[in-house]
């Protein structure tokens, strides 16, 4: 299947193959980072999306996609637009979580839907959840927590942590500290998008730390990796799969191998939905996908089901459809919380080398089940 060069810039008009008829298409806008040092992580997103869109091969979403450039008021800007202007029905797509944290209360407010592809700052997940937002992907501290639980299994006494400085960081190291048992050598925010890294490699060497955790995603993961390697620091690091995510492997290079991380996904899980989903974008797209591909693929996935299940007009029903979360998801078992963020497993990954691709293996499971913590805060039963 090879998708057309326009077919992954802009709108698409496709999905559903089954279902109860509709006179019009349901209006989907994604706002999505694709320029950019984040913008390999949108594009994998679109990308997975509309290859879900695809493979289901027919016309009941009418898809509009654009740039947010990483700017909280231009992603604003956007959604009120397309609200407004194209009569958007649902929203999805955002990467970063202060920019999910600016457009999704003012779009639920409205009484749209959005789902969540990637971003899940806590609050949105506790005392600002929502009928209205549905996560896709995970809470924040998930990954995180599982690494830190992780850590513990690999002996890790004395470990420095970082993460840059905006929600999705600090709920990742406040979910890395939930589950890990040891001591800290240090804990410091970098600035959200920092490309040089020298004084926090400084610090990590003069820390006595025996472990690095680190949360650094997009390019801001690939800066410090290439810097870490060239630094003489040999500390052992473990993560989460944001940071060490098949769209950044190959810029990363060798200075992943060997990297433990957290991930609900992998390009190896294997069940059948999963296999397929890796064969056709590596058909439509000459590459494998990452983790964010693979939340988009299920989200539209997800919305595909309720759309074929309820009428968009009908909030009730089609929140409901959503809620049921009957499709077939390509991480394996998916039922969503209280909080309508997801239940799920989360595994270890670990960056290798496998017929001269840098890519991520499944080491095994390192929380079954998971729910976050912040469900139980959240009012909707």
């Amino acid at each position: 299947m090879k998708l057309h060069n326009t077919l992954l810039a802009c709108a698409s008009a496709l999905a559903l193959s089954s279902g109860a008829a509709m006179a019009d298409p349901v209006t989907v806008g994604m706002i999505t980072t694709l320029s950019g040092g984040g913008a390999g992580l949108g594009v994998d997103i679109r990308d997975g999306f509309m290859l879900a869109l695809e493979m289901d091969g027919s016309d009941a979403i009418h898809l509009v996609v654009e740039d947010d450039a990483q700017r909280p008021e231009q992603a604003v800007q956007i959604a009120d637009r397309m609200i407004q202007s194209e009569g958007a029905q649902i929203l999805t797509g955002i990467v970063w979580s202060n920019l999910a944290m600016a457009v999704v209360p003012s779009v639920t407010a409205q009484d749209i839907v959005y789902v969540s592809p990637n971003a899940g700052p806590s609050p949105l997940a506790g005392a600002m959840c929502n009928e209205n937002y549905f996560n896709a992907a995970w809470q924040n501290d998930m990954l995180h927590e599982a690494a830190g639980a992780y850590a513990n299994t690999l002996g890790y006494n004395d470990t420095f942590i970082m993460a840059p400085n905006y929600p999705a960081g600090t709920d990742a190291l406040t979910g890395f500290k939930r589950r890990f048992d040891g001591e800290l050598a240090g804990e410091i925010y970098t600035q959200l998008g920092q490309t040089d890294y020298a004084g926090e490699i400084a610090q990590i060497r003069a820390s006595g730390a025996d472990s690095i955790f680190m949360f650094l995603p997009g390019g801001m993961g690939i800066s410090f990796m290439r810097q870490y390697a060239q630094s003489g620091v040999d500390l052992p690091i473990i993560s989460a799969a944001f940071s060490f995510s098949q769209d950044m492997l190959p810029a990363t290079g060798e200075a992943a191998l060997g990297v433990y991380n957290a991930g609900q996904w992998s390009p190896d899980l294997d069940n059948e939905a999963n296999t397929a989903f890796v064969a056709a974008f590596r058909e439509a797209y000459g590459r494998t996908p990452s983790i964010y591909a693979s939340q988009g693929f299920d989200s539209a996935n997800l919305i595909l089901s309720a759309v074929a299940a309820a009428d968009i007009e009908d909030r009730d029903a089609f929140r409901a459809a959503l809620r049921a979360a009957d499709f077939t998801s390509v991480r394996g078992d998916f039922a969503f919380a209280n909080n309508q963020h997801p239940i799920q497993d989360v595994y270890i990954r670990q960056v290798v080398e496998v017929d001269g691709e840098i890519t991520n293996q499944l080491v095994g499971l390192a929380i079954e089940d998971y729910v976050d913590v912040y469900a139980a805060d959240c009012a909707m039963n």
